[in-house]
């Protein structure tokens, strides 16, 4: 457990965890029960986990294996290895793949747009395989891709040996990593992330529909994928957005479609309406001058180089206290990013953590002249 955690928890202990104390204060009622094997719910913006059961436990993610398919596709259309209206030839694994599909034909040809949607909406397995091997020529080699990239990402204890999530003894992941998997896709595919919201798509004159049932119950859901397996139960990894925050729940092995939308949706709700996600500190801003010896610069900022934000009970974040630490004598040259200290944050006395902060310039050294005169100071100091 770490310390926000900590924090958290003896705001959910007292006084039963769902009473005001005072007006300023919202106290953070239990997780609700979810009907799941394991599930997890993060902020997308602070990337803390807000609450989570078996998220380290390995599991069968069935068609959630798309969203890293999807993942390296948006990166081949990015790099310009791939165009979305590129036309790519259907082989007969593609077109014969079993399981849900959106009906490609080796006889009708199909864009890299088409299997996109097709793949996302439809959730077909057909155009995962016909994107795996537009990509990297077989389906085994583009496993090889995707196992590296999930490395690349610190899904840590992921394993994949397919495109679609078809069943595998040796192809599994844990809702943590799923966790991180769907934040990338949000953070680093903004332009393809919209896809996920779509409630139908229509290919081969065949209308699906999206199987997110959440997409039609909640006007703040926008994505993003469900799984469904014997093995694997039925999962579903979703998103809400509302009033500036954003929200991310994996639920796996619920017991059929309703059951996993009713459960991810009371996650996501508990987590928007019990948090605050404020952004405590915007990227370079200067947030201490520190002295600089034997420096082109008497003084340095430091700050953070990427937005810092904070999960925290509803109302808590006006109590937050900070304080700053910085290494001393701080000696030039010093390099931009480079870190120089260390911001301690507590909330009523409980500490939240210690973040790193860096210089936000850099300061080459000084001529001789300077740097003789600065350690002759140094010495006297």
């Amino acid at each position: 457990m770490n310390a926000f955690q900590k924090v958290v928890l003896a705001f959910a202990c007292l006084a039963g965890a769902a009473h005001v104390a005072s007006a300023n204060t919202l106290l953070i009622p239990p997780v609700p029960e979810i009907a799941a094997k394991a599930y997890l719910l993060t902020d997308y913006y602070s990337g803390q986990t807000l609450a989570a059961r078996d998220e380290a436990k390995r599991i069968e993610p069935a068609s959630l294996t798309k969203l890293m398919t999807a993942y390296l596709t948006f990166k081949a259309v990015k790099q310009g290895t791939l165009k979305l209206d590129q036309v790519i030839p259907v082989s007969n694994a593609a077109y014969k793949k079993e399981g849900s599909v959106m009906f490609i034909d080796p006889k009708i040809p199909v864009t890299v747009n088409e299997l996109v949607h097709g793949m996302i909406i439809q959730s077909g397995n057909d155009a995962c395989i016909a994107l795996a091997e537009a990509i990297a020529g077989s389906e085994d080699v583009f496993a090889q891709l995707m196992n590296k990239e999930a490395q690349r990402l610190g899904m840590a204890n992921t394993r994949f040996m397919n495109s679609t999530g078809l069943p595998h003894p040796e192809h599994y992941t844990t809702a943590r990593d799923l966790g991180i998997l769907a934040s990338a896709i949000i953070r680093d595919f903004p332009e393809f992330y919209p896809i996920y919201s779509q409630k139908e798509y229509t290919y081969n004159k065949i209308k699906q529909p999206n199987r997110n049932l959440l997409l039609w119950r909640d006007p703040n859901i926008d994505g993003m994928k469900t799984g469904h397996t014997d093995s694997a139960g039925f999962c579903l990894i979703a998103s809400a957005k509302r009033e500036g925050r954003r929200v991310i729940s994996v639920v796996l092995g619920a017991a059929n479609e309703n059951v996993r939308a009713t459960e991810s949706s009371k996650l996501l709700n508990w987590g928007l309406q019990f948090y605050d996600t404020p952004k405590l500190y915007g990227a370079n801003q200067a947030l201490q001058q520190i002295q600089v010896w034997k420096g082109t610069s008497d003084n340095v900022a430091v700050g953070f180089r990427s937005d810092l934000y904070l999960s925290l009970p509803k109302g808590a974040a006006s109590r937050i206290k900070a304080s700053i630490t910085t290494q001393q004598p701080m000696v030039a040259p010093v390099a931009a990013g480079q870190r120089v200290g260390k911001i301690s944050l507590t909330l009523d006395g409980k500490s939240l953590g210690e973040y790193p902060v860096v210089a936000l310039s850099s300061v080459p050294q000084a001529g001789f002249v300077g740097r003789a005169w600065d350690s002759l100071r140094l010495m006297f100091k």
